[in-house]
């Protein structure tokens, strides 16, 4: 018995099984038979436009309004973070940019205040307690 392998399609073979559009290819050549250089050839290109991204702030807003909600501006940065994100799939682009960085300054803001406030607090405890513990 012969274990030598058959080739079904002439060409190059590389080892990779083909594809179907290497085969649909080779079967167009086969029935139509090569193309003909006679005629110019004509190309077309087409520009897809590339999303432009813009970062909502979504999840950063969602931490601060959990988390560091002083007067209210994790919730306010995450009302304009969701009108980014609206506008972004409504395709304004601009809007988008407009409303994701007023998110990122009110998120921000809303960072820096909690981490004071909350500093302020453990300083406020750590003091209190030693002076409790001075007058025993």
């Amino acid at each position: 018995m012969s274990r030598s392998s058959h080739h079904f399609f002439p060409g190059p073979q590389t080892g990779v099984p083909p594809t179907y559009e290497m085969l649909k290819e080779e079967h167009e050549v086969a029935v139509l038979g090569a193309p003909q250089g006679s005629g110019p050839v004509m190309s077309t290109v087409v520009n897809i436009r590339s999303e432009t991204v813009v970062p909502d702030h979504i999840v950063w807003s969602l931490f601060n309004t959990l988390f560091f909600n002083p007067c209210c501006l994790g919730f306010v940065a995450f009302a304009y973070s969701v009108k980014s994100r609206d506008r972004k799939m409504v395709g304004d682009v601009i809007g988008a940019q407009s409303y994701a960085s007023t998110a990122k300054c009110l998120n921000i803001w809303a960072l820096v205040l909690g981490l004071l406030i909350i500093s302020a607090v453990i300083i406020a405890v750590i003091v209190i307690n030693v002076t409790a513990l001075s007058q025993i």
